[in-house]
């Protein structure tokens, strides 16, 4: 890690206090971001489970990070070589420790003021999309990912979402008839929680899938699941899909 000798120990420490309070536990020049974080050295903790699932070698690839946080996994990819690397996010605060965690680690990483309802605007497709910890802070968590699929996402998907219920996954048929009702009430049944208030203090915490629903869904919008090498981790790669868009689209129509 080349650290620009402006930045000495004294100015990265006051600079991590003034940006926080940190989600993303990082080491910056030392020190680390949110050393009292409830869930320990995350999201590293965390990425150390599947982090040989990606490629090692990133040389030649273009990476689009949505909801990315203090950056963790934008500088990741960076430091496998890819070419480029843009991170977004809809709040200003994440974005402003992202921009700084990357100047410590002397990675030129372009962040933006993004909704993942808005990426379609960037007008480009990257061959590899993160889309970690975003969907169950979503009001549309499905429309989120046929956004994706339709507009920036070339090869691979990344995704990951707070679970919870059942990590059983059910078969489930291709039609039922009217009157069976009992696949509803099985734990391993697709299945959303709604959060009406707050879920953990947090109140952008909207839809918590079960694992069944996390892999359920990312297949209707036209991903195909290669790795699953965490419980709440998929490894996806872009398929093509029959239907138009995103509203009304018929079942019947997918392949």
């Amino acid at each position: 890690m080349n650290v620009a000798p402006s930045l000495t120990p004294e100015i990265i420490e006051e600079r991590i206090r003034a940006l926080g309070p940190w989600f993303h536990n990082m080491k910056l020049g030392g020190m680390w971001t949110a050393p009292d974080h409830f869930l320990g050295d995350y999201p590293g903790v965390k990425f150390r489970r599947f982090a040989d699932t990606l490629p090692a070698d990133m040389t030649g690839k273009t990476v689009l990070d949505i909801g990315c946080n203090g950056g963790f996994y934008a500088i990741e990819m960076k430091r496998r070589g890819a070419d480029r690397v843009l991170g977004i996010d809809f709040d200003e605060a994440y974005l402003s420790q992202a921009r700084f965690a990357a100047e410590v680690n002397g990675l030129a990483i372009e962040f933006r003021k993004m909704s993942v309802y808005d990426v379609g605007s960037l007008g480009e497709r990257f061959d590899l999309v993160i889309f970690m910890g975003v969907l169950y802070h979503l009001r549309h968590p499905l429309l989120a990912l046929d956004i994706i699929h339709d507009t920036v996402a070339k090869d691979l998907l990344l995704f990951q979402s707070l679970q919870r219920g059942s990590a059983t996954v059910d078969p489930v048929a291709e039609d039922y008839d009217f009157w069976q009702q009992d696949h509803f009430d099985s734990p391993g049944y697709p299945r959303m929680f709604f959060v009406e208030h707050r879920y953990s203090g947090d109140p952008t915490n909207w839809w918590i899938p079960n694992t069944a629903c996390s892999a359920a869904m990312l297949r209707s919008a036209g991903f195909t699941i290669e790795a699953h090498p965490e419980e709440e981790v998929f490894l996806c790669r872009r398929t093509a899909l029959a239907h138009p868009g995103a509203v009304y689209p018929s079942k019947d129509t997918r392949p």
